[in-house]
């Protein structure tokens, strides 16, 4: 993981910077050269137009007169030039051969006619070239037409040396380059600290993640609580994951240890009871007859519990469907009410309920809705105690409809309360079951778009509050009043 991540960032990070660093030295060392030798250049060109402007001055008799003074005075301007030391000047004829020198030489070896050439391709009659002498030096050459005639006179040339400029040059070259190479090593050491702090906690996690795939939910990472950036969060969030899979491998083992329990229960009460009815092998006997009674209640009971298991089964393979129609939420509270009535009875129960008179409809599914009071009202009996009373309650609300089924049984501990519906949760209080029923009953309700409340008081009873958003009932035709 070290090596993939610092090659990505080797690829990409780090490669854009040292192609944006290294444009950005060369820009700067182009534009750099560029600024000190079009100074020097403008320096040389300065010095033409203070000496041309002198030109003006001279006048003769005649043109040719004229053109003489002017020629003296280049001349002369050649002899006494005072900057000798910085500039060679010289006057060039028309085919750009040398006719004056500063030096009194002939300035062989320094002369080249490329800055003469570029002048007279110029629109403004100046030119300049930069290239290295014969003996290896580097000069600059900058030319300028005379604007005004001087007999053989015909262009003015300056000449001096760029040793300085380049000395100048390379010191500000070294100096950006020690700052580009500061730069770069800021930004390499910054980057792999970067990725340490990144790769590090990461490898750490790869290995914890390993662990938990391979079944070792007892592993942790280290993480602060304070949970500082991405890192940390995603370390809190993979803890917070094995502390889940921990828990509901926990819930699960529970689950398979309780479902275990309660189908050996009936399966060990109808081998019983066949081996006596095998033995008594009388069917008018009594306890023949509570044998058959038992044998079938306890095979009822199986029935349920596995049509339980293949519901929850479905709800967790995410194949839990609804089939939705309109309905008489009233009418399917009166049935369901019906078939916990006997059950009440025989547990000495008291059942309150009233129905009322005018329909409740909503969009549900039968079977479900049945499914879901089942559970209800056989919680409320299994919990409640002996002598006490359930009350069954329907009623509409502004948007929604209501079913409320109370108990005056054991009720819920608030520690397991806000567990109850999840999947595989078994509280402290409860009594046989699977574990399974509130959370297939609450994931029902959801599909119906309805919800599922529970209110307990411990010792005192447990309140199931369940809802369903009211429909619109069809009005009946004209035609179907007429016929009846």
């Amino acid at each position: 993981m070290k090596s993939g991540i610092t090659r990505r960032w080797l690829r990409g990070s780090l490669l854009i910077t040292v192609i944006a660093v290294a444009m950005a030295e060369t820009l700067f060392i182009y534009l750099y050269s560029q600024s000190y030798y079009g100074s020097v250049r403008q320096s040389m060109v300065t010095r033409f137009s203070s000496m041309t402007g002198q030109l003006q001055m001279y006048t003769g008799e005649t043109d040719e007169d004229t053109a003489a003074a002017r020629s003296r005075a280049l001349r002369h301007m050649v002899e006494q030039f005072g900057d000798k030391d910085k500039y060679e000047f010289m006057l060039l004829d028309g085919y750009g051969s040398v006719i004056a020198t500063s030096s009194g030489t002939s300035a062989s070896g320094i002369v080249s006619d490329k800055d003469f050439s570029a002048a007279r391709a110029s629109m403004t009659n100046i030119g300049s070239a930069s290239y290295t002498t014969a003996t290896g030096e580097r000069v600059m050459a900058v030319c300028m037409i005379v604007p005004y005639a001087a007999e053989d006179v015909t262009a003015l040339r300056l000449v001096t040396s760029l040793t300085l400029v380049d000395n100048q040059l390379k010191h500000v070259l070294v100096f950006s380059l020690v700052i580009v190479a500061a730069i770069l090593c800021f930004t390499i050491l910054s980057g792999l600290y970067f990725i340490r702090s990144i790769v590090n906690p990461l490898g750490a996690m790869e290995k914890t993640a390993a662990s938990i795939a391979e079944g070792d939910l007892a592993v942790r990472l280290p993480a602060k609580g304070d949970a500082r950036d991405e890192v940390d969060r995603l370390s809190v969030s993979i803890n917070r994951m094995a502390e889940g899979l921990a828990k509901t491998e926990q819930m699960k083992s529970e689950f398979i240890s309780s479902v275990s329990h309660e189908l050996r229960t009936p399966l060990t009460s109808i081998k019983g009871w066949v081996e006596t009815m095998e033995a008594i092998n009388d069917p008018t006997d009594e306890n023949y007859r509570k044998g058959l009674s038992i044998i079938g209640s306890e095979t009822d009971r199986l029935y349920n519990m596995v049509e339980e298991l293949l519901d929850f089964s479905r709800l967790q393979n995410g194949r839990l469907t609804v089939k939705m129609q309109l309905l008489d939420l009233v009418a399917e509270t009166t049935d369901a009410v019906l078939f916990l009535e006997p059950r009440c009875e025989q547990n000495a129960l008291t059942l309150d309920y009233n129905e009322p008179e005018a329909a409740i409809p909503v969009q549900a599914d039968p079977d479900r809705l049945r499914q879901v009071f089942v559970n209800i009202m056989d919680n409320a009996v299994k919990y409640s105690v002996l002598g006490g009373k359930i009350t069954v309650k329907v009623w509409a609300g502004e948007k929604k409809a209501f079913v409320e089924v109370m108990d005056q049984g054991r009720g819920i501990p608030p520690e397991d309360l806000e567990n109850v519906k999840a999947k595989f949760y078994k509280g402290r209080n409860s009594v046989r079951g699977s574990g399974i029923g509130l959370a297939l009953v609450d994931e029902i309700m959801n599909a119906m778009n309805g919800t599922l409340d529970l209110r307990s008081t411990l010792g005192k009873g447990t309140v199931v509050t369940l809802s369903l958003p009211l429909a619109v009932m069809p009005k009946p035709n004209a035609e179907s009043k007429e016929s009846k």
